[in-house]
């Protein structure tokens, strides 16, 4: 066939993607280590388990690649399949990467730009998601059971977009294949704001406080750690924020609205949307969170 495979089918930016590609009569091939079950489009898709990528990849001609999310150096087991993508005839590949600097992270910076080579293929870097604000990210999960959101860059301010508007702009790229793109596209939301103006934006939708505390780049990392990231993966998200703090995580684009037609999602609405996900009173919520496991991020 001819259509798009989605790596990370149900993740985060994923599954709103198959939505987007579906309404446009795109086919699609939904990737994700545990497939759904009864749906004829689910594969399985394993980064860990080469023996899956071929059979993914075979028939289709497009490529929504979300690289494994908390690898520092992916090129090892990506450079591999975009080789195999490359030879069964993928003609555009759209990479999530990410408009936010991770420091110690040589590998990301790597697989962009070789995307970045290929003719057709692209990349979209958006800015910090509003998901992060959710759980099971550590950033919702701290509202929702403390009330507190952890951070060295309190008042450094982020154009933070809805995950929704990076699928319909993937989506506007994959499902238009005979169109020529920029091969690069920084992806905000509408505003830019720092974590003590999302906290009030919460606060009030929710009618419970939310505390920013100022923590040092260590301390952020440990609570990464403790929310289940691997070490190395949470060292470089906390020293993000250094840049963060620094002004750059603060420009803004028209990238969504030159992709979709329409603008990206404030941060107000989103939290109006959501504001169930905080509901679990402070302190109410154990560290297990009742299931016997400790809460993962989605895909970041």
């Amino acid at each position: 066939m001819t259509g798009v495979l989605v790596t990370g089918g149900t993740g985060k930016t994923g599954r709103a993607l198959v939505e987007d590609l579906r309404a446009r009569d795109v086919p699609v091939r939904i990737g994700s280590r545990h497939p759904e079950p009864g749906d004829p489009d689910a594969v399985r898709f394993d980064w860990d388990d080469g023996s899956t990528h071929a059979a993914a990849l075979r028939g289709t001609d497009r490529v929504y690649l979300v690289a494994p999310p908390s690898a520092i150096d992916p090129m090892p087991v990506v450079g591999p399949f975009l080789a195999e993508a490359e030879r069964s005839g993928v003609r555009r590949v759209v990479l999530l990467g990410s408009a936010i600097e991770f420091p110690g992270a040589p590998g990301r910076v790597e697989l962009e730009d070789h995307v970045r080579r290929r003719r057709d293929w692209v990349v979209l870097r958006p800015s910090g998601f509003m998901q992060n604000f959710l759980p099971p990210h550590p950033t919702g999960t701290g509202i929702r059971r403390r009330g507190e959101i952890w951070t060295s860059a309190p008042s450094g301010r982020v154009g933070w977009i809805d995950a929704g508007d990076v699928a319909a702009s993937a989506g506007a790229v994959l499902g238009d294949p005979g169109r020529a793109f920029d091969d690069d596209y920084v992806l905000t939301g509408p505003e830019a704001l720092s974590y003590v103006g999302a906290a009030a934006i919460v606060a009030v939708a929710t009618g419970r406080p939310v505390r920013v505390v100022d923590l040092d780049v260590a301390g952020v990392a440990a609570r990464f750690r403790d929310a289940g990231l691997p070490a190395s993966f949470a060292d470089s998200l906390a020293a993000a924020e250094i840049g963060v703090a620094e002004g750059r995580g603060e420009g803004l684009t028209d990238a969504v609205r030159d992709l979709t037609g329409r603008p990206p999602r404030p941060f107000a609405d989103f939290v109006r949307e959501h504001v169930g996900a905080w509901s679990t009173p402070s302190g109410n919520d154990g560290p297990s969170d009742r299931t016997g496991q400790r809460e993962r991020p989605n895909d970041m």
